[in-house]
């Protein structure tokens, strides 16, 4: 389960500009469409859309729409987003927890879970290693 922000404006936080001209790019802001998304065992891509700021409160709702969706006990993965771990939400989360919710959290740093590692089989040649046991990783 993850969350991403898109927004049809070109970001403009920073430019190069010679000293004493105007930047080319216009100062707009537009909304933010924010996705959430679920890849059940299924194969199967659960989402919500929204143009509005992604909270723990949302976040909440989702996971409840997704358990609810799936309609059996569920294991979900997350980073450790603010939002998943609010106070605000703690409440809402036990319940879940009671309805077969449960909640795995990535460790902060997690090398292992880079695209790469998660191949079905590994390309021979630089920057693969494989194990004794014949299982692999990304050198």
């Amino acid at each position: 389960m993850d969350e991403a922000g898109l927004v049809h404006t070109q970001p403009n936080r920073s430019a190069w500009t010679e000293t004493g001209e105007v930047h080319l790019i216009t100062a707009a802001r537009g909304k933010r469409l924010n996705v959430m998304a679920a890849l059940i065992s299924t194969g199967e891509l659960f989402t919500a859309k929204f143009w509005e700021t992604t909270t723990a409160a949302l976040f909440g709702g989702f996971l409840g729409l997704l358990l609810e969706s799936v309609g059996r006990p569920l294991t979900v993965i997350l980073d450790n987003a603010s939002i998943h771990k609010a106070k605000e939400i703690q409440p809402l989360l036990a319940l879940l927890k009671q309805k077969g919710l449960t909640l795995y959290f990535l460790p902060p740093y997690s090398p292992e879970w880079r695209w790469c590692s998660i191949l079905a089989s590994p390309p021979e040649g630089p920057g693969w290693a494989v194990g004794g046991d014949r299982s692999w990783r990304c050198a």
